[in-house]
């Protein structure tokens, strides 16, 4: 029941115990548990404006990669573009080739057509005149096979026979 209804001696005891312990703690534990604090709270501190620095750099690093990321499609476009031009330029140019071969090759079709057409004219020319000539000389046969027709015929011949 002491302790529920203290007596003087034992408020007295416990006051001096408690001061005893204040002083014992103030002077060897209350500075270097008030340090660990400050440390700790600077070390808190230093770590938000580590964090506030790294939220800040952050930004900037996605603002950076925004910008890269913008550039980079630029450059893919302006390849793409450059591309697109190169062939469009190369199906251009193999346009003209197939065309101008084409030209070449009908000019030179038409020649060659050309060609075999005066050579199938001059050929036929040669086959009518041997036939002519086949035809003229069994009708001469023919009317030559008279003897009076002969002879009219060589005086025909030699009456036309200029003497130079």
């Amino acid at each position: 029941m002491e302790l529920v209804n203290p007596g003087i001696g034992l408020i007295f005891w416990m006051t001096l115990s408690f001061l005893f312990l204040v002083l014992i703690l103030g002077r060897y534990a209350w500075k270097p548990i008030m340090k660990m604090l400050h440390e700790r709270e600077s070390k808190i501190d230093e770590a938000l404006n580590q964090a506030e620095k790294a939220r800040e750099e952050m930004k900037h690093l996605k603002f950076s990669n925004e910008e890269l990321l913008k550039e980079a499609k630029e450059e893919r476009d302006a390849m793409l573009r450059d591309a697109r031009m190169v062939r469009e330029k190369l199906i251009e140019e193999a346009r003209l080739k197939a065309s101008e071969e084409a030209n070449r090759i009908v000019e030179s079709a038409k020649e060659s057509i050309h060609y075999e057409k005066m050579q199938a004219l001059t050929e036929l020319k040669n086959q009518i005149a041997v036939l002519s000539i086949e035809i003229a000389e069994k009708l001469i046969q023919e009317q030559l096979v008279k003897d009076d027709k002969q002879d009219q015929l060589i005086e025909k011949f030699l009456s036309n026979i200029n003497f130079n």
